[in-house]
């Protein structure tokens, strides 16, 4: 098969594919978390930013994000991957340097956006590349290792903020500028290496019809369980990646590196807990439903103990189990079960729908969270809120899946 034969007589495209990918997620990641263990240094540094203004960095930026799902999604099926990518990665470079030279919030949150506006180009290619290339019997195993990137780069961020930044061996202007750099450098690595693709002209006869993308497809019940679902998982998971550092600091009592290297543990423990359940829905493919209901319940659990103990030891215990079963855990699979069903001719359209709900999420937690603490004085409530999200969207996933699952047996 295409997808099987090998470059240059070394590793086959799709492998090369994976590892292209997961340093593409590094540096993204590296940039989205690299701020929020410092956001009192931010503050300082703009005058005493409130914290809802801090929530509005990510806010913007995951705006600039959520924009671009659709657009690009469209325009990766009609256009070409490779085509979308190169430009979108620059205009998330541009964003970036904008960010580290701002002198007012203000130019921070455009930079913001337009840096979510690039890296809004990057799902899409993503995964409609490990679709076609990728083969079916190794998809969600692959897809947990291209994720991996995204808690490879979240723990390097943070580490390397909270010690450099936080110790103040460095301005925290310094590891902005450093992002550029990297992203400079995975701009280069996509031209050398990903295939330019010619956009694939779509025949029209009187038996088939004219395929085109269709709104009723990507809407059928699987597809709104699925988009219900990931708003629900991306809820709490972005609640952790803006917020957890500060929470740890201001209200667990934990202070300097240690901040950083206990909000990296749910990035770090994510990465065997994705390949171990991959691997093991690979191998039971027709209980992936189940898999999925399953990991929601124990994250929603096991972070609801994390963020009601006083105890450390058993926080810190809390936050890898939530790394474990959580977000980076179970999107894999909800991405390969997903991608089962796509609509011929629109899987990147359809990737693209999917992730511009689930990422409206992170749109909305950063800010709200913020307003929540500024309100109450905690942000305990925020993640009570997330809990409860986590429990009505599982729960709306089986009542729909079950629903579907008895009206085909009825039908049989």
């Amino acid at each position: 098969m295409y997808e099987q034969k090998k470059s240059n007589g070394r590793t086959p495209y799709w492998k090369q594919i994976i590892y292209i990918l997961t340093i593409g997620w590094i540096v993204i990641w590296i940039y989205r978390t690299v701020l929020t263990p410092i956001y009192p240094i931010i503050s300082d540094y703009f005058g005493g930013a409130t914290d809802a203004q801090l929530g509005q960095i990510s806010s913007f930026y995951f705006l600039g994000y959520v924009c671009m799902q659709i657009p690009s999604g469209v325009l990766v099926d009609k256009i070409g991957k490779k085509q979308i990518l190169i430009p979108g990665f620059l205009l998330f470079g541009l964003g970036a340097l904008i960010v580290g030279v701002a002198q007012s919030m203000g130019v921070v949150f455009i930079g913001s956006i337009l840096a979510g506006l690039g890296c809004g180009t990057y799902y899409g290619v993503a995964y409609s590349l490990t679709a076609e290339y990728v083969p079916v019997s190794k998809r969600s195993l692959s897809t947990a290792v291209v994720n991996s990137g995204t808690a490879i780069g979240s723990g390097l961020g943070l580490i390397s903020s909270s010690y450099l930044v936080g110790t103040g061996v460095l301005p925290w202007q310094a590891l902005i500028f450093a992002t550029v750099v990297l992203i400079l450098l995975a701009v280069a690595m996509f031209l050398r290496f990903i295939r330019l693709e010619k956009p694939k002209k779509i025949i029209k006869t009187q038996s088939e019809g004219t395929p085109k993308i269709s709104i009723k497809a990507l809407f059928k019940p699987r597809m709104i369980s699925a988009y219900i679902l990931y708003f629900s998982t991306l809820y709490t998971y972005y609640l952790i990646d803006t917020w957890l550092p500060n929470f740890l600091e201001t209200e667990k009592g934990f202070s300097g590196t240690s901040v950083g290297l206990a909000s990296s543990l749910v990035f770090f423990t994510a990465i065997p807990g994705a390949l171990i359940f991959s691997r093991i829905a690979d191998g039971i493919p027709k209980k992936k439903i189940q898999m999925i209901i399953l990991l929601e319940l124990l994250a929603a659990s096991v972070l609801f103990i994390t963020v009601t103990t006083t105890n450390q030891t058993i926080l810190v215990v809390g936050i890898m189990a939530y790394g474990f079963f959580g977000k980076l855990a179970v999107e894999p699979i909800i991405i390969s079960w997903l991608g089962e069903s796509a609509p011929k001719g629109s899987v990147a359209t359809m990737y693209g729908v999917f992730n511009f709900f689930g990422m409206s999420a992170s749109v909305i937690v950063p800010s709200l969270t913020g307003k929540i603490s500024d309100i109450t004085g905690s942000k305990l409530y925020a993640f009570y809120l997330a809990i409860l999200i986590i429990v009505i969207g599982t729960l709306l996933f089986y009542l729909i899946n079950r629903f579907i699952g008895e009206k085909n047996r009825m039908a049989n």
